[in-house]
């Protein structure tokens, strides 16, 4: 936990307070304690039961690219158009690069002229979890797995129908399964 995550979850009481979309608050605790959660599997078609995924700092970095790591771990962002995914326009799914908790479907991805793959909502509500970030002198609502805990990019209510929102994701925080 670097000294960002500590400050936000003292100043939490422990756990971090998310604001779901449609005003409704939750408590996620970012990662931090093991358990189980229940999320949508596309390969199972259906919801399903599964370990957080919880470790250390050193273990993240074995598995991690470097990018990756700056990326899902310590809240970067990765430079416009340059990610692996802005352009991709093959139908599948995307998943988390940290755990493999599906994120979002090409069915819901669509061209922001962004730089930054750009979805108008996820999966299922339960595999992503969303919480205010405040950093940079702008308030913003970040998107995170909710398996790992991983950071994936931010919410903006300036997407397409039928949601309105744009899930502004950064590539390299994603693999994508190509549809069969």
């Amino acid at each position: 936990m670097d000294r960002r995550d500590f400050m936000v979850a003292v100043l939490a009481g422990g756990a971090y307070l998310i604001l779901k979309p449609g005003g409704i608050l939750a408590m996620d605790d970012g990662g931090m304690t093991t358990g189980k959660i229940r999320v949508y599997s596309v390969e199972k078609g259906d919801y399903i039961m599964t370990d957080k995924v919880v470790k250390t700092e050193a273990e993240w970095k074995k598995i991690l690219t470097p990018e990756q790591f700056k990326i899902l771990r310590k809240q970067g962002t990765e430079r416009a158009f340059t990610g692996k995914y802005w352009d991709n326009k093959e139908e599948g799914t995307y998943s988390c690069a940290g755990c493999g908790n599906d994120l979002f479907s090409s069915e819901t991805k669509f061209k922001s002229g962004t730089g930054w793959p750009s979805y108008w909502e996820p999966i299922a509500e339960e595999n992503v979890g969303i919480q205010e970030d405040n950093t940079f002198f702008m308030r913003r609502t970040e998107v995170h797995c909710a398996r790992c805990g991983g950071h994936l990019g931010h919410i903006f209510e300036d997407g397409p129908p039928p949601t309105g929102l744009r899930y502004c994701i950064n590539g390299n925080a994603l693999d994508f399964v190509k549809k069969a």
